[in-house]
Order: structure tokens, then sequence, then C-alpha cells
């Protein structure tokens, strides 16, 4: 029988790591060279780190020494801002009748300007009856109108084409309006903003803490190696 194996996608850290050496790279990008992987550990520990092993196919494999919590949670930010910020733009359909009567032509008109406020595309169809699907040049014109008269807030994406009984037309927002947020988003995203630099002002103090740490910790490294190449008597 097959066992099947769980393979995470996160990386190996501390004493996870098995191999007897590792290219060590300090907290602040410095590289600290090849050294034994208790050496590094012992290292993490001293500076309050985490090893983390970041290239496992190298030669000997990279581990870098890094505050783990703190990196998981940045990504995590990251993430959720990069979701926030895509696009959530729709679709939205808007259905005529040839024979529409202006009351109705204004009331959908002011349906497909919403939408488009809204930072949705639109499309626009024209359904046709009977005898109109022959003379499909009035439904051409009637989308071309309603283009005309919400060109302050879209553009023709897809110019009015015969589909079947139907003539289709797409209007997209114009210029920002397809990523613009709403006054509220826009203030909630300051205040994270403001909740962000405050947390990253503590955090940055805490990291000159460590990098000196670190720093008294690489010396240490460049003790031990001088001690080790010291021929023994």
């Amino acid at each position: 029988m097959r066992i099947g194996v769980i393979i995470s996608d996160e990386p190996r850290i501390n004493d996870e790591i098995r191999v007897s050496q590792v290219r060590l790279i300090g907290p602040n990008g410095e590289q600290v060279g090849v050294i034994a992987t208790t050496v590094a550990l012992n290292l993490a520990k001293e500076a309050n780190l985490d090893l983390v092993e970041v290239a496992p196919n190298a030669k000997p494999p990279v581990a870098k020494l890094i505050d783990y919590g703190k990196y998981k949670y940045n990504e995590k930010i990251k993430a959720r801002e990069a979701r926030r910020n895509q696009s959530t733009a729709e679709i939205k359909e808007i259905r005529f009748r040839l024979k529409i009567d202006a009351h109705d032509f204004e009331v959908k008109k002011g349906h497909v300007i919403r939408f488009l406020e809204g930072g949705d595309k639109v499309k626009v169809t024209i359904m046709l009856r009977g005898r109109e699907q022959s003379r499909p040049i009035g439904g051409v014109e009637l989308l071309e109108k309603l283009a005309d008269e919400v060109q302050d807030y879209g553009t023709v994406e897809s110019a009015p084409k015969q589909e079947g009984r139907n003539i289709i037309m797409t209007l997209a927002p114009k210029g920002k309006k397809v990523h613009t947020q709403s006054e509220q988003r826009r203030r909630g995203a300051e205040s994270r903003a403001e909740r962000q630099a405050r947390q990253a002002a503590r955090l940055a103090a805490k990291q000159e803490s460590k990098a000196k740490a670190a720093q008294a910790a690489k010396e240490a490294v460049a003790s031990v190696e001088q001690k080790e190449d010291k021929p023994s008597k």
C-alpha cells in the first residue's frame, strides 16, 4: 500500500534543519559564510531570532537569521493588501427593447450610469423582435445614443454588434473609476496605514536591538573560526 506524504510549503526552521552545515545570512543580509548548523542555531538563540532555511537546494543550503513570526505576519499583511487592491469590477447587464419610450430609456440610462460610477462594466443588450432583426440599424443607433449620453462616465469597450437576435455593446468605467475606492474605503485604508506605520516604528526599534545582538553573534562566530584555524600543540 502506498502511503501519501503531505509536503509543506513552509520552510524548515531551527531544529527542523538537519544538514550539518549551512551558508548563513545575517538578519540585515550580511554574508556570514559556511558554518556548522549547530553554531548557526546557537547564534539564532543568542540573537533571539530563528534560523530559517531559505534555499534548501543549494550546496550547502542557505539559511537566514530572521524573526520568523514577524516575517509571517508581514507576508499575511501583504497578501491581504494585494487582495484588497485587486479590481472588483463586475459586468452588469441592461436590456433595452428597440421601441423603448423616452421615460424607460432615461430610467435604464440612470442604471447604466450608476453601474459605471460604481466601477463596473456594463453590457447593454438590444433585444430585436420579428422583423426588427432584418433592420438592426435602429438598435445600433440606440446604443450609440446611449454611449454618447453616458460618455462622462464610461467609454465604449466593445462597439455595437449583432449576435443572433440581439445587438450588444459593452461600456467600461472611465479612467480611474475602474480602480477608485469609495470614500469609506479610502478612510479605512488611511487608518490602516497609520496603524501599520506605528507598528513599523515599534518593530524597527526592536530590530535595531536584534541587529546589535546579531553583530555580537557574528563576532562570536569569527572568534570560534579563529580558534578552529589555530593548529593544536
